[in-house]
């Protein structure tokens, strides 16, 4: 059994590798080195597949099948040359099964059935009633949370900031806004049901209806599909974040708080990992080997992912560079032996 995780940073992936206690980590030399990498995956087949952005020239996508021999993807996803959009970065990969997705920024989704060759336009949801009066968050007008319901591939859910979640029952033909229950971010005087500010999206493995949702002004739930959500924030330190992952083995929550939208640094300096074993109804702080004294770095909504062994592990990038693991579902923490460029993203994968 071996474990591999590919951290993606402002200047370059770098690939982490350990066997399966986790406890010794090598990392390599940097892959893509001086451009952001901002998402990463691996399909059923084994083929790895990286996104870059750069200032000069722009966004990319690469695929490789050992992560040392890499191919630029010629047909990524791209907004059509006369299109008055710019494409800035992808920011998700949803690789199958079957078809693959993309979020991107400039807001879209784009969807590939050839194992990610070619990529076209998904124009329902692009070209939306409502996206008039889409708007940008902090982070732009982006396109990063993808939900795949595993018993019915039809059934996609989609987060955009700062506009809110979208569900198709139809496999993209038709699309409709999925927020009753969240405060809204910035207000359309025709749309009132856009202008929320998703940042993170996970669902059950086992119940596709089961979805948690951070989200600028809080953490939520829906038990069902998104038509309703409600707040689940009994004992976190904040209402404000941006990453969630759920283990599928055990249904393990985890998130990190940030003292308010405002500031965007863990509260009173302790860097803290929650933990929820019961669906969100109840939140556990995790602090053992993560630093408790003057520590203010945030955690960006990719960068956070789980292994999902038994007991899984997580894995966690911040904006200062350091990386952290546990080998025991967040018990306890050790940094990586590396300090990073910022830290965009981070997808772990095992093997054996």
């Amino acid at each position: 059994m071996s474990v591999t995780a590919i951290l993606g940073t402002s200047k370059g992936a770098f690939v982490a590798r350990s066997d399966k206690d986790r406890s010794s980590w090598t990392i390599e030399e940097p892959l893509f080195k001086g451009w952001k990498v901002t998402a990463s995956g691996r399909d059923e087949t084994g083929t790895y597949f990286v996104a870059t952005a750069s200032d000069v020239y722009g966004p990319a996508l690469h695929t490789s099948k050992d992560l040392k021999n890499w191919r630029q993807i010629e047909k990524g996803p791209a907004w059509a040359k006369d299109s008055d959009r710019k494409l800035n970065q992808i920011w998700t990969l949803h690789l199958g099964p079957g078809r693959f997705y993309a979020g991107v920024d400039e807001a879209g989704l784009f969807a590939s059935d050839d194992g990610g060759e070619s990529w076209s336009p998904v124009e329902a949801l692009n070209e939306h009633p409502t996206r008039p009066s889409w708007g940008p968050g902090a982070g732009g007008l982006c396109a990063h949370a993808i939900l795949v319901d595993p018993s019915n591939t039809d059934r996609i859910w989609c987060g955009i900031s700062a506009v809110g979640v979208f569900r198709t029952e139809d496999g993209g033909r038709t699309w409709h806004p999925k927020n009753q229950g969240i405060p809204v971010v910035l207000e359309d005087k025709k749309h009132k049901d856009v202008g929320f500010c998703v940042h993170g999206l996970a669902a059950d493995p086992d119940d596709a209806d089961t979805i948690y949702r951070r989200e600028h002004v809080g953490m939520f739930r829906s038990r069902d599909g998104g038509e309703s959500w409600q707040r689940i924030e009994n004992g976190l330190s904040s209402w404000f974040g941006f990453p969630v992952a759920i283990d599928r083995r055990s249904r393990t929550l985890f998130v990190h708080p940030m003292e308010s939208d405002e500031y965007r640094m863990p509260t009173d300096g302790k860097f803290r990992m929650f933990r929820s074993r019961d669906g969100g109804d109840s939140w556990e702080p995790l602090s053992k080997g993560l630093p408790q004294q003057r520590a203010y770095m945030g955690v960006l909504r990719g960068a956070l992912d789980v292994d999902h062994l038994d007991p899984c592990g997580v894995y966690v990038g911040t904006t200062a560079g350091t990386v952290y693991v546990s080998r025991d579902a967040g018990d306890s923490w050790t940094e990586l032996p590396c300090t990073l460029p910022r830290v965009l993203s981070v997808s772990v994968f095992t093997d054996g």
